[in-house]
């Protein structure tokens, strides 16, 4: 048995077992029992977090498996070398811009001569290490574009209408239109700032400085995705899920607390959620969009969540085994610490089908390796750009809604 299969069968035992004590009356002492077996619980999914991302973490494990490796080794050599990389290696990414093989591949290097090709691989590593953020790449949905004009996305609501009964030979039809409307995606370019590393580091052929600048910038733009794609206003910015949601006309469910069911007075509708609360939630979002949905909050909610019952006494918290997400409900939880905690009026809790919101990214990530400009302070500069917008999916039938607690 793996370490990592051993703590998840550890910590979901802990959970099995936090369900007795829960049903219990609610004592100072059985309140304190649950507390530490929550803290343990959480402790071991610390511990569990760790394994999982240093066994995803392959940036630094020396060259990836790619069709061409000599390419990218060449690439690993600019990075170092800039417009110092032999002859050779310049011929080589020479050669692959020049067979337009960079239709598939990111840009590095200056305008004045083009620049070259970043291996996909890069561009790969750049996105995993975004994941390890926040995995909303891996949540929303997401489409790629050549360029960044802006890309009208259609969007059309029949969910009104409904064949209709004629009698023979009767005619003629009547006319009833596809109703249509659209939105329309921008790219909104971004930045990871300038990354410097020290030229003895970058001249040890022992660091591997293709890893550092892919998990850098990478984390970099996470951070931004998450915040942005969470809770940007729309305006200069992609318009966030949240103000995606409130912008849709759809009615936020009002939370009731879980008093209802933990007994405890104490727990209103301002500061906690309950068992009736998820359901309500879950039952405002259309039963064709609840195939495949997910909820999404802060850790803290989820926190918060772990010692709730439903009606019937059972967990609302299910720990995932064997690589599965943490359920709440029976849906799969996303963690996203960009949203909001819960507090008076917050809308703490999303769910639906997270996957309607849509990420348009502009194909080209470009990377600029800057020599010259801190040449004095024997360091060498790293900086990348990205376009991207982002909206939500709405047809006017609502595919996610929030859970707003009272003011």
């Amino acid at each position: 048995m793996s370490k990592l299969t051993e703590l998840r069968e550890a910590r979901a035992k802990i959970h099995a077992d936090l369900a007795g004590v829960l049903a219990l009356p609610p004592t100072a002492e059985n309140n304190e029992r649950a507390r530490k077996m929550l803290a343990d619980a959480n402790e071991l999914k610390t511990q569990i977090d760790k394994l999982e991302t240093r066994g995803a973490s392959t940036i630094g494990d020396g060259i990836k498996a790619e069709p061409d490796v000599e390419y990218r080794r060449a690439f690993q050599t600019y990075l170092r070398m800039g417009e110092s990389t032999p002859a050779e290696a310049k011929s080589i990414l020479r050669e692959k811009r020049a067979n337009g093989e960079g239709n598939t591949l990111a840009h590095v290097g200056t305008y004045s001569d083009l620049g070259f090709f970043v291996p996909t691989g890069f561009v790969n590593d750049v996105e995993v290490a975004t994941k390890w953020y926040a995995d909303l790449m891996g949540v929303f949905g997401s489409i790629g574009t050549g360029t960044g004009n802006p890309l009208p996305y259609p969007t059309s609501n029949d969910t009104t209408q409904m064949a209709s009964q004629i009698g023979e030979n009767a005619g003629p039809v009547s006319e009833q239109d596809l109703l249509a409307s659209q939105l329309v995606f921008g790219a909104y370019k971004y930045t990871s700032g300038v990354i410097r590393a020290s030229v003895e580091l970058v001249q040890d052929s022992a660091f591997d400085i293709e890893a550092f600048v892919a998990k850098q910038m990478g984390i970099r733009f996470g951070r931004k995705w998450e915040s942005i794609f969470t809770n940007g206003s729309g305006s200069s910015e992609p318009l966030g899920l949240l103000n995606a949601i409130a912008a849709s006309g759809v009615t936020p469910v009002s939370a009731v607390g879980s008093s209802a069911n933990d007994g405890i007075v104490g727990n209103t509708a301002t500061n906690s959620i309950g068992y009736q609360d998820l359901v309500n939630l879950e039952h405002s979002v259309d039963k064709s969009y609840r195939r495949g949905a997910r909820y999404m909050m802060h850790d803290q909610t989820v926190a918060h969540l772990q010692s709730r019952l439903d009606k019937f006494g059972r967990p609302l918290f299910v720990p995932g085994i064997n690589g599965e997400p943490d359920r709440l409900n029976g849906y799969p939880i996303v963690v996203n610490n960009a949203m909001p905690v819960i507090s008076p009026s917050a809308t703490a809790v999303a769910f639906g089908s997270l996957d309607k919101y849509l990420i348009r990214k502009v194909k080209d990530f470009q990377i600029l390796v800057l020599r010259e400009r801190y040449a004095d302070f024997g360091q060498v500069g790293y900086i990348g750009f990205s376009r991207v917008d982002g909206n939500l999916l709405d047809a006017g039938t609502h595919p996610v809604n929030v859970l707003r607690q009272a003011s």
